[in-house]
């Protein structure tokens, strides 16, 4: 893979980290899912919020091993 791919794939992992941070921080009203992980919007009583913040969580933990794997 060339180094401008590379490049441009980095980029795109990070603006997809940086939504799914924020679906997260707008599904649980807060930011301590960021210290808390899983267990912060676990407990949500709405399923479609609990739902929305699920997805995007394996969306997050799915970005972070791809950019891991990339360094």
């Amino acid at each position: 893979m060339a180094i401008s791919q590379i490049k441009n794939l980095q980029r795109r992992l990070a603006n997809l980290e940086e939504e799914a941070a924020a679906e997260l921080t707008r599904a649980c009203g807060h930011e301590l899912w960021q210290s808390l992980g899983f267990d912060a919007f676990d407990g949500l009583e709405d399923p479609d919020r609990r739902a929305r913040a699920n997805y995007y969580y394996g969306q997050l933990q799915t970005v972070r091993e791809l950019k891991d794997a990339l360094v």
